[in-house]
């Protein structure tokens, strides 16, 4: 069962109660990389590291070891349209973790120095992932498809946007976007929801109340590509797909349930027992369906040697041509059903999973779905529906393609 609250100045609180002594609580904040000007391009994922580096009480030691004292843990993420600052500690110790994030959030201070630093931190993680051709080329091939648009940026930014980055431009993005009524507090742990309230309204009930003035827009005009970048690698890195559905779309179930069958994580998958198990054309291949707020993108990947290519991308097309042209059976929908069912709820036996998944349902949604009511729509999904989405999203005429060649 899960608790509600909205305080004063809009923020919203959800919990639920275990009787485990390990507490798991995130502030997740609706805004992203996709949220910034062209001149911001990374800012939203650099506030997330330097907001540790220091507040007007604390310097960046004392945020860090906060948590880390009572053996907690305190860690953040940030998407292309979420920012997520969340912790796993002793249940005790929810006060901790309310104070820290509230001052971190509220009253970081950004200092120069700090700042100067971290500039480097990040332009070696961008330059990391450069050294990750299977990290990178996903990276890539968003920019393929949203071409034009924040959605296709890179979330790290690049290194000339980061070296321009000073105090007042982090400042500007934070004003704009973490407003109060785009963030929501999600908990699940052991403690009495009205304390819970009651540690709510101490850090974060004294923010005044703010709304986005910002609108998103939606990418519009997606133009199939076809690409290849010479890199000095062993393989060749392949990624191919369309855009896709969005969060609120009504066939976004059907879809993930065909992403699963086609190249999710099983091993049964269709592409990893084509490709891999039955010609040994490649050690990883993969489908990844990632709906946002407005749209979303569907990619196949694989890393194989060059001269598997050609093959591989025959066994693909030979996959998504059975899935366009022929409906599945009875017993091959009941497997599948039965397989994504199984993953959600394995999924969910983790209580940092289940704390992350509802935190960002309240976000996008502001309601919250039980393993039952997700269970339910899988059920509902119909072999029409999955014959009707596979035509719709592997349509061979929408696909784009992005090729890492290696070469000197």
């Amino acid at each position: 069962m899960y608790h509600r609250y909205r305080l004063s100045n809009g923020i919203r609180l959800i919990h639920r109660d275990t009787s485990s002594p390990v507490a798991h609580c995130g502030l997740f904040i609706n805004t992203g990389s996709r949220d910034e000007t062209d001149d911001e391009q990374g800012v939203a994922h650099f506030i997330e590291h330097v907001i540790f580096k220091g507040t007007n009480k604390r310097k960046a030691f004392h945020i860090l070891s906060h948590m880390e004292n009572v053996g907690g843990e305190i860690n953040a993420f940030t998407s292309k349209e979420e920012t997520c600052i969340y912790g796993s500690f002793m249940h005790s110790f929810y006060d901790r973790w309310f104070d820290i994030v509230a001052d971190i959030i509220f009253h970081s201070s950004f200092p120069e120095k700090e700042i100067k630093k971290e500039k480097d931190i990040v332009i070696d993680e961008i330059n990391s992932y450069k050294d990750s051709p299977s990290e990178q080329i996903l990276d890539d091939f968003d920019e393929v498809v949203f071409d034009g648009h924040p959605l296709g940026r890179n979330i790290l930014g690049t290194p000339a946007h980061i070296k321009k980055y000073d105090r007042a431009m982090i400042k500007a993005f934070m004003d704009r976007n973490y407003v109060t009524g785009e963030m929501v507090i999600c908990s699940v742990g052991r403690i009495d929801f009205q304390k819970l309230i009651r540690l709510a309204e101490t850090f974060f009930g004294g923010a005044y109340m703010s709304i986005r003035q910002q609108k998103r827009y939606a990418h519009t005009n997606y133009l199939p590509m076809q690409k290849t970048i010479t890199r000095q690698n062993h393989q060749a890195h392949c990624v191919t797909g369309n855009k896709a559905y969005s969060i609120l779309h009504g066939k976004k179930t059907a879809l993930y349930l065909l992403n699963n069958l086609l190249g999710g994580p099983g091993l049964t998958s269709r592409l990893n027992m084509a490709v891999r198990e039955k010609h040994g054309f490649c050690y990883h291949i993969e489908s990844i369906y990632q709906p946002y707020s407005d749209s979303g993108i569907f990619s196949i990947y694989f890393g194989t040697d060059p001269e598997y290519v050609e093959k591989t991308f025959l066994l693909i097309n030979r996959e998504l041509t059975r899935l366009r042209g022929q409906k599945l059976g009875n017993l091959q929908m009941k497997r599948a059903k039965n397989q994504l069912c199984g993953q959600v709820n394995i999924a969910h036996e983790s209580a940092l999973n289940e704390m992350l998944f509802i935190g960002k349902q309240i976000l996008h949604y502001d309601r919250t779905d039980t393993l039952e009511d997700i269970n339910r729509r899988i059920d509902a999904v119909s072999a029409e529906d999955m014959l009707h989405v596979a035509n719709e999203v592997f349509d061979p005429g929408q696909m784009s393609l992005l090729t890492y060649k290696p070469g000197e």
